[in-house]
């Protein structure tokens, strides 16, 4: 099992600090490679550039709960939210991974 964990691309893992400002205000927040690349994706998939769809979220999150507590959580957790639900089903996975998992062992 952690064959597949350990064998990740390094750069998924490292953290990068980015500069933004959402609503004028200037922040920055650090995630690793792998969330920025989830987020660029999905802004990609809103038609919004990284920061634009950043500032949407940051303003629904304060309509809807009236503060934003540890943004780059949110992030973080919206990042595998997307990832679950464009996630290849189960039946599909196990039949196009299997074989490389259990040549993996």
């Amino acid at each position: 099992m952690c064959h597949l964990f350990a064998h990740q691309p390094q750069r998924d893992y490292e953290s990068q600090t980015r500069s933004l400002r959402i609503d004028g205000h200037c922040t920055s927040i650090r995630l690793e490679m792998a969330f920025w690349d989830t987020l660029e994706e999905i802004a990609a998939r809103e038609s919004m550039s990284l920061g634009k769809f950043l500032t949407t979220l940051y303003n629904e999150v304060l309509d809807h709960h009236g503060e934003v507590n540890n943004f780059a959580s949110l992030l973080r957790c919206s990042c595998l939210i997307d990832r679950s639900r464009n996630a290849t089903p189960a039946r599909d996975f196990k039949e196009t991974v299997a074989p490389i998992l259990d040549a993996a062992e």
